[in-house]
């Protein structure tokens, strides 16, 4: 039970950061713009955000082993809709496919381990084990596409979680036995509607007003409904019976602090790949392996990290642990605004290193701080709310600073292209490429002797707005660092590693 539980989370997180460094190989091929790559992760994350909670309840109330294969199946599904698809639309169904089997995986695999070991000290050890094989799925894949995309079409990149969702179904149709939460929890269809709405609003919303302008009608109606939607999500669950997420929470000031740190590090995580990889590919013209090989150095790091986090957790308290982890994340941003277009694989790669090194004192903690904060009949709502709230962040990341990217990229070239000598109708052209499909689409027309001026101005634009993401990234996590430090100014001490269990999620997540 423990081995499906791992290996369900590791499918679940296998196309988070795969597509992330594959971005580049998509624009390429599909002629995609910069607000369309941004639907690409968010496709995913978006229906783990919306259906999390309710495919908690779900496992509870129908059984978790049915959850379980439905959420494998739709993850084998979406790899296998992605592989065969003709335009970026196809790709974003598949993603969607994949989050909703990710949203149906997470939760239902932490209250395996939960039933599997009822002692939640000997259970941590296990969670952590949960923990090392979800960063494994964001460390490993993306060099497996990066080899993919050397040898062959990027559609490849898509097949890897086929055989292994397939492989792990026909092991837990043998082998896990079927298991119900107790309780009478009911599913809330109106909370979850609302919850849906709302997100999906609010993303679109921020995408599109990057890609067109924040003043659209379709924009202002995007944001709008976003806005109405949450209002009513607020009214609906204050009068459930048997609410989604219980807003009482939100009074317990170490709940807010550790929901705070989790949308905002998953924000800047997932943010951060969105546009580093589109530097490595725009700006330094890297391969996708060579790419990935240095942004999987943030999440070996993290896992590496990992393994001795159980004695820290045991000598340093979360507050400290959080709030020195973010600190230094963000320090780390700030550090990676010097990149330039020469940049060396050592000189950016300790600054990765570093990022992995505050997000991996932060993030065992996050949810475990949840948890510790709430009664025990809350703890497993607590935990997948913690959880809901960070896949949120990991939705924004790539909408928010993907709009901020097209948003200062745009607003610099005009001036970059004068900068270097290229004017008039060559200059008129180059904007409107990127205005209309992205910045990689320069690279795509035909300049003759004007292409290498182009380019370099097309780069510095580039570095100009990613700059500006980080530069917003590190403030964000200096602020969850300092809301943090000053929630949590009486946490309770929580043993490690099981600090990072949502395990009663088999009760009440729900």
């Amino acid at each position: 039970m423990i081995a499906l539980a791992c290996a369900g989370v590791f499918v679940a997180y296998l196309p988070v950061v795969t597509v992330v460094v594959s971005l580049p190989a998509l624009q390429r091929a599909l002629g995609a713009s910069t607000a369309q790559l941004s639907w690409v992760p968010d496709a995913f994350v978006l229906p783990v955000a919306a259906l999390i909670l309710t495919a908690g309840v779900f496992a509870d109330v129908h059984g978790r082993k049915k959850v379980y294969q439905v959420g494998m199946a739709l993850c084998a599904a979406g790899a296998l809709v992605a592989l065969f698809a003709q335009s970026i639309r196809f790709v974003w169904l598949g993603q969607a496919l994949a989050g909703a089997g990710a949203a149906a995986l997470l939760p239902v695999t932490l209250a395996l381990i939960s039933q599997a070991v009822p002692d939640p000290r000997e259970r941590g050890k296990y969670i952590g084990l949960w923990t090392t094989s979800m960063m494994a799925a964001m460390a490993v894949p993306p060099l497996i596409a990066g080899v993919i995309l050397e040898f062959a079409d990027w559609r490849w990149i898509f097949l890897p979680p086929i055989p292994v969702a397939l492989a792990t179904m026909a092991v837990a149709a043998r082998l896990l036995p079927e298991s119900k939460g107790p309780g009478t929890r009911r599913l809330d269809w109106p909370g979850q509607f609302t919850a849906a709405l709302a997100i999906t609003a609010l993303i679109y919303g921020v995408i599109e007003g990057g890609a067109e302008s924040f003043t659209h009608p379709r924009t202002i109606a995007a944001l709008v409904v976003a806005v109405l939607s949450g209002v009513a999500f607020v009214m609906v669950e204050r009068r459930s019976a048997s609410p989604m997420l219980d807003l009482s929470l939100f009074r317990v000031p170490a709940f807010v602090a550790s929901t705070l740190a989790a949308l905002v590090s998953f924000l800047g995580l997932i943010g951060f790949f969105f546009v580093l990889s589109l530097y490595f590919g725009v700006v330094q013209q890297l391969s996708t392996l060579q790419s990935s090989i240095r942004m999987v150095l943030v999440n070996l790091v993290c896992m590496a990290l990992g393994f001795a986090m159980g004695h820290l957790m045991r000598r340093l308290s979360p507050r400290v642990l959080i709030t020195a982890g973010l600190l230094i994340a963000a320090a780390a941003l700030l550090s990676l605004t010097t990149l330039g277009v020469d940049t060396s694989f050592w000189s950016a790669g300790w600054r990765l290193c570093l990022l992995g090194l505050g997000l991996g004192l932060a993030f065992p903690c996050i949810t475990g701080i949840a948890v510790a904060a709430v009664p025990p009949h809350q703890a497993g709502m607590a935990a997948a709310g913690n959880n809901a709230f960070r896949q949120v962040g990991g939705s924004l990341g790539p909408a928010l600073l993907g709009a901020l990217l097209s948003v200062k990229v745009l607003d610099a070239l005009p001036g970059r292209l004068s900068d270097a000598g290229v004017t008039g109708e060559q200059a008129r052209l180059i904007t409107e490429a990127a205005d209309a499909n992205g910045v990689g689409a320069v690279a795509r027309l035909d300049l003759g002797a004007d292409t290498g001026l182009a380019m370099g101005a097309v780069s510095d634009a580039f570095l100009d707005g990613m700059r500006l993401c980080l530069t917003v990234s590190a403030a964000l996590l200096v602020f969850a660092a300092l809301a943090s430090a000053v929630l949590l100014r009486r946490p309770k001490q929580i043993t490690a590693p099981a600090a990072a269990d949502p395990a009663p999620q088999a009760t009440a997540q729900r």
